[in-house]
């Protein structure tokens, strides 16, 4: 069997390994309470979640999930968000993996220069851009659409251009010549080659972007005012005081469990490719 060590290869005493054991389930235990709080408040009764102490031994209310749906338009918000975080995931790839490409194979004078200011602007606030965005995005008629929110997408991210650029560089240079040899040119080697090849990449960025495009509170809140064309987050805001529930918690942790489903399936999907991308799109300079 054998024995657990450490970073440096020095083998863990038994006192070391309890140790880190107790602190692992400790730090599980904390970030996992939240989570199962929601859980047990979304099986609860009305009155079960207002009583104090709270009520640990109860029958599951399975049929919380099944009103929900029927309380409020939750297909729709559901749509909406699909329609979004496609068009995003589908323009961060694109965009991103093909400007990635560019700064990772193409010869060009101030190449390199090009891409510290492209670094230098994740240290930019959002914030920063939000008033001037907003008055672009008003200027051309496109608020209370979902351009605002897609559009952006397809003009790239510093942090995954400098993903895919990364993995780029570790893919043999022999490669990419076979294929000229062969007649193809850059699109074609980007689309038949380095795409292909890059799959725990572009699953670690499409599940950042999905999650972080499925999470946006703010993006949607500004740009949508028309509630049936809300997404499921900030519909979700809304939900407790809703007139036709009211402030019910276990209504709303009932609609947080169904809205929290499809992030942990995709996880789920590409855990694969997502562990293998994160440890290899830091390694190459």
């Amino acid at each position: 069997m054998a024995k657990a060590e450490d970073t440096g290869g020095r083998p863990l005493s038994r006192t070391e390994i309890t140790v880190r054991l107790v602190v692992l389930t400790l730090g599980t235990f904390a970030v996992l309470t939240p989570v199962l709080w929601t859980v047990l408040t979304s099986l609860k009764t009305a009155q079960q979640t207002l009583q104090s102490p709270p009520v640990w031994l109860f029958t599951p209310q399975w049929g919380n999930f099944a009103e929900v749906l029927q309380l409020v338009p939750f297909q729709n918000y559901a749509l909406n968000t699909a329609v979004v975080v496609t068009g995003v995931v589908v323009g961060t790839l694109l965009s991103c993996s093909f400007s990635a490409y560019g700064f990772a194979r193409l010869r060009a004078r101030g190449r390199n220069a090009i891409f510290g200011v492209l670094m230098a602007t994740m240290m930019l606030p959002s914030t920063v851009t939000l008033v001037p965005t907003y008055i672009v995005f008003n200027k051309i008629g496109w608020l209370n659409t979902f351009l605002p929110l897609i559009v952006p997408a397809f003009f790239g991210s510093a942090f995954f251009i400098f993903m895919f650029r990364q993995f780029y560089l570790s893919i043999p240079k022999e490669v990419e010549e076979a294929a000229r040899i062969d007649g193809a040119g850059y699109v074609r080697i980007w689309w038949s080659i380095f795409l292909p090849l890059s799959m725990p990449v572009i699953a670690t960025v499409t599940v950042f972007t999905f999650v972080g495009t499925y999470n946006d509170f703010f993006g949607p809140l500004i740009y949508l005012t028309d509630e049936s064309k809300w997404t499921i987050s900030v519909a979700l805001s809304s939900f407790g005081g809703s007139p036709k529930i009211g402030p019910q918690l276990h209504m709303l942790s009932a609609a947080t469990m169904i809205a929290a489903a499809p992030s942990i399936v995709v996880f789920l999907l590409a855990q694969r490719y997502y562990v293998n991308g994160i440890s290899v799109a830091g390694v190459n300079k």
